[in-house]
């Protein structure tokens, strides 16, 4: 059962179609109105990984708020023709714990990402048809030049379907604690993954 969402007055920044799945959107997070969705994603069994699975809705919220604060750290739901499917996080590495544990080049975007449950019979390529639309929107500035994952390195379904989606696995590191007034971290044993930008055709701008 999905969580009820309340109206957000944000609107996407970013559609793209993709064939045989529909639209694609990416619209910023909004605290308020998104908590309670995002709260059942990240509460449920199957989302064990991201760390919040004993977090109130209030602390859910409360996180939510900070990283709307910040001008380094986005959050986004994606959605399929209108429906959330997907919690996705963009961040820069050089003002992440991750610039701790490799060398962060100029263009280096960071992200998390969570596929919601979804209601009825698993939809082939589901997962893909989100992941290209979010590509699309990262991608689209042209100051990203390439992308930094660092799934948990237990979690072998996300780092599958990163490689799925063309990342190259780096190596393992130690995420390590974070521990401050507005927020903390544990340390996390992780797995690098990289993809660069797409290439433009020869002689375009």
């Amino acid at each position: 059962m999905t969580p009820a969402v309340s109206p957000s007055p944000r609107q996407p920044v970013h559609t793209h179609l993709v064939e045989g799945f529909g639209a694609v959107t990416v619209t910023p997070v909004d605290p308020a109105a998104d908590a309670g969705l995002i709260h059942g994603w990240v509460t449920q069994e199957r989302a064990r990984f991201w760390g919040m699975g004993e977090a109130s809705l209030e602390l859910v919220r409360e996180i939510y708020e900070d990283v709307d604060r910040r001008t380094t750290h986005h959050a986004f739901i994606v959605a399929l023709d209108g429906v959330p499917a997907g919690l996705f996080q963009t961040y820069e590495c050089e003002a992440d714990r991750v610039s701790e544990c490799y060398d962060v080049q100029p263009g280096d975007v960071g992200m998390h990402l969570l596929i919601g449950p979804g209601e009825g019979a698993p939809r082939p390529g589901f997962s893909a048809a989100l992941m290209t639309g979010f590509l699309s929107f990262v991608f689209s500035d042209p100051a990203a030049r390439r992308l930094v994952a660092e799934p948990d390195a237990r979690n072998t379904k996300a780092i599958a379907r990163l490689e799925r989606s063309g990342f190259t696995l780096g190596p393992e590191v130690v995420l390590p604690e974070v521990d401050l007034p507005e927020i903390y971290l544990p340390a996390k044993p992780a797995r690098l993954t990289f993809l660069s930008a797409p290439q433009s055709p020869a002689g375009s701008r």
